[in-house]
């Protein structure tokens, strides 16, 4: 069967699952129009001020719809969160205080934390250094919690739980909501006052909830992944208790200017226009896991997860299981980008991993996976991680050239 015939049956056998995706679509939209309407969005939120940014009614708007959006108490949408690992290190960095302990029930962390908390590099500030102690638990041997050893593994002095939602550069299951409801009444049941932070990078408008609305603490992500719905050009957000928003802001800013600081540099309007696009956004890109998982399994690879099982996140994983495979198959990603088709992907280091990586994203928004987007660390079994897509179809076209890469 060629890649064309391929594809068409797998759009075939997968439209039940597409027509389930709309209507988790439509709840999630009308979640984001619901908070719209309550705090009153108008034109006049979109100009931004300037200098210390105090004020900015746009932004202190924005902070509050996003906060209903996800079940939280506050929010701190900011442009000047660099990535989603910086909005999680300022929300560790602002609850954790030296002789706290830091752990995570999700086996190994995002290898962009690794330095954050200590596991590698020296002299940087990392958690480590401040004498912040880190415990993880390790996962079972089907990649899923270890929840016999999660109920009695609180100490006094863990003051803080990572949990990671997505599964990273790993072959885990990424985790449902029900998963992180499940994590936080364990928790709170040991000890009340630990804190439950979830990493909900690639997570956002997944499901119809989010982990603040079933009792997490905290959680913080990425603009340029799913809440930017594509467009929004840098930023980030944390979510959750107003004191522990508080907190981690006065790590991004300063103790006595936390969330009051921060100008927009007239993004605003883009902030509020992306989260309306984004529960269509993360749709397509559903889509487009489902479709990849589809075929490539047919193909004979090993998927993660299943063609038919619930999406936890925007990421497909595929093994392929050669350094030759992975880079072909991101460079036919690349060449069907809508930005940069002209560029060859080759293995390089990057700041924050350990492994050399190949990366495809032609992408409008630079570091952006919201749109169709490749990669993976050069490292056995040679896994690529697939995100994004603005439209199935775009992922289809693309997945045309990619099977034809790899033989």
């Amino acid at each position: 069967m060629n890649s064309i015939d391929l594809l068409e049956e797998a759009e075939q056998a997968l439209s039940l699952i597409f027509s389930g995706i709309d209507t988790q679509v439509k709840e999630n939209l009308k979640r984001v129009l619901f908070a719209f309407r309550k705090h009153r969005v108008g034109t006049h939120h979109f100009a931004g001020v300037t200098g210390y940014g105090h004020n900015d009614l746009g932004r202190e708007v924005l902070d509050r719809v996003f906060a209903d959006v996800m079940g939280a108490e506050a929010a701190a949408v900011r442009v000047q969160f660099v990535s989603g690992t910086h909005a999680i290190a300022c929300a560790l960095y602002g609850v954790l205080r030296p002789g706290d302990e830091l752990l995570a029930v999700a086996g190994a962390p995002y290898d962009t934390l690794e330095e954050v908390i200590g596991l590698r590099g020296c002299n940087q500030g990392s958690l480590a250094e401040f004498g912040i102690r880190y415990r993880q638990l390790e996962l079972t041997s089907d990649g899923t919690i270890d929840w016999q050893t999660l109920g009695t593994a609180i100490r006094p002095d863990t003051r803080l739980v990572l949990i990671q939602r997505s599964c990273g550069y790993s072959w885990r299951p990424s985790l449902a909501i029900a998963d992180i409801e499940k994590i936080v009444y364990l928790v709170k049941q040991q000890n009340p006052n630990t804190v439950c932070f979830v990493d909900n990078c690639y997570g956002e408008f997944i499901e119809t909830r989010e982990p603040t609305a079933v009792g997490a603490d905290l959680i913080a992500g990425s603009l340029i992944k799913n809440p930017g719905g594509t467009i929004v050009t840098a930023g980030g957000y944390v979510a959750g208790r107003a004191d522990l928003v508080e907190a981690a802001t006065c790590r991004l800013t300063a103790p006595g200017i936390g969330s009051s600081g921060g100008a927009t540099f007239d993004q605003n309007r883009l902030l509020f226009q992306g989260l309306f696009l984004a529960p269509q956004m993360v749709g397509e890109a559903m889509k487009g896991n489902h479709l990849t998982a589809y075929v490539f399994d047919q193909l004979g690879y090993p998927v993660n997860p299943l063609p038919t099982a619930p999406r936890r996140d925007v990421i497909q994983a595929i093994q392929l299981g050669s350094p030759a495979k992975l880079i072909a198959f991101c460079r036919a990603i690349q060449q069907h980008s809508p930005v940069g088709s002209y560029l060859d992907p080759v293995p390089a280091e990057m700041p924050g991993y350990e492994s050399e990586l190949v990366m495809a994203g032609g992408t409008f928004i630079d570091g952006s996976t919201a749109e169709f987007s490749a990669d993976g660390p050069l490292r056995d079994p040679y896994i690529v991680f697939c995100q994004g897509g603005t439209h199935w179809t775009h992922v289809a076209i693309a997945l045309e050239a990619a099977i034809e890469s790899i033989g």
